[in-house]
């Protein structure tokens, strides 16, 4: 549940930075893509006086927004690591190059019981990396 709801949040927070985005270029504001783009786009926004002034009100709706999923999101992370940080499994498997706390964590979490694959080759193909 904890990875699920860190999924959703972060397609929202997706979904609300393409809407924004989307938003101010219809004004002629453009941003590159990218979480760290929005706020700076939205002080831009906030800024410019050629904007009508019910624009500029529902770009205010949408940067709270923004803002909220974003702190949801950290609050969120901040338990997986905690959480991460309790699991023995999860810390070794976080040693593995390329595998970090957010995919161990995952790995430990949805595979239940290891032993169930008759081996790494199983393993694999129940995670889809292998027919």
């Amino acid at each position: 549940m904890l990875t699920g709801i860190r999924d959703g949040l972060i397609a929202r927070r997706t979904q609300l930075s393409n809407a924004i985005r989307g938003y101010a270029a219809e004004f002629g504001l453009i941003a590159a893509k990218g979480v760290d783009k929005i706020e700076p786009l939205l002080r831009r926004i906030a800024q410019d006086e050629n904007l009508p002034e019910l624009a500029r009100e529902l770009f205010v709706v949408q940067g709270r927004e923004y803002a909220r999923l974003g702190t949801e999101l950290k609050e969120i992370e901040a338990k997986l690591l905690a959480w991460h940080r309790a699991n023995a499994l999860s810390r070794r498997l976080a040693q593995i190059p390329s595998i970090g706390p957010i995919i161990a964590t995952r790995m430990v979490m949805k595979t239940s019981d290891p032993a169930a694959f008759r081996s790494g080759r199983h393993f694999a193909a129940w995670l889809g990396l292998t027919p």
